[in-house]
């Protein structure tokens, strides 16, 4: 897609369709940065684990312009990131902030940048970064698409962490069921040997339990273990058809 097709909030379901991975939307994101701007290059800068990474970039520039920044913990990228605001440098050249990074970026052939934020106030959150050759290039921009490109990332992150969250409590869940089947199975063993209620067979399991200094679920997976030879089974957790 070139700028000169225009851009609406409708293109993010196709790259949705066309995509099959966080990574390779934010990339076309980032391309589509570049397509709609006077930009040279763009980077989609994100924080893992306290950390600032470049996660994709597109062009040319941004991947080393990011780096820089990285290496002296300050720049445009950073203090939007961190900010959670916009951040525009009308010319490298004339930037007084940021220690010895603008006259980095002029040297590299790169007067102006626009950092807007992305996943903000969030664990993830990062910043698209666009770079561009002349002073003063996104003051020709229409600015708009390009927020609404740090929006659509900013979704994007936001459902994969869902999906990531949801896949962990599916994951809980699991365990879980395995757990309490395992627990079931032991009660099952103690109320036949001992012919007496699923109650009183737990309150015996749990008494064991606390008497070894062990887990209720350790033991019982021992008991089942020493009873059948083999360790117990637990049905999986299938979603309905």
């Amino acid at each position: 897609m070139r700028a000169e097709d225009g851009y609406d909030g409708s293109h993010i379901t196709q790259w949705l369709l066309e995509t099959d991975s966080l990574e390779g939307l934010l990339q076309t994101l980032a391309d589509a940065a570049v397509d709609l701007s006077h930009a040279v290059g763009a980077g989609l800068t994100l924080q893992r684990d306290g950390r600032p990474l470049t996660v994709v970039s597109a062009g040319t520039a941004a991947a080393k312009l990011d780096e820089k920044q990285y290496g002296q913990d300050d720049g445009p990228c950073l203090q939007s990131l961190r900010s959670g605001r916009e951040l525009l440098v009308h010319d490298m050249v004339r930037e007084t902030r940021w220690g010895d990074y603008p006259a980095y970026a002029a040297a590299c052939g790169i007067r102006s940048s626009f950092s807007l934020p992305v996943a903000p106030g969030t664990q993830s959150a990062g910043a698209l970064n666009l770079y561009a050759a002349p002073p003063d290039a996104f003051e020709q921009d229409d600015l708009a698409p390009l927020r609404s490109l740090a929006a659509q990332a900013t979704g994007a992150i936001a459902l994969a962490q869902r999906m990531t969250d949801a896949q962990e409590f599916a994951d809980q869940l699991q365990e879980a069921m395995r757990y309490r089947s395992v627990i079931d199975q032991a009660l099952g063993v103690v109320m036949g040997q001992r012919k007496c209620t699923a109650e009183a067979a737990f309150d015996i399991l749990r008494s064991a339990s606390q008497h070894r200094n062990i887990k209720l679920r350790d033991l019982c997976t021992e008991l089942i273990t020493n009873l059948t030879g083999r360790p117990p089974t637990a049905p999986e957790l299938r979603p309905r058809p």
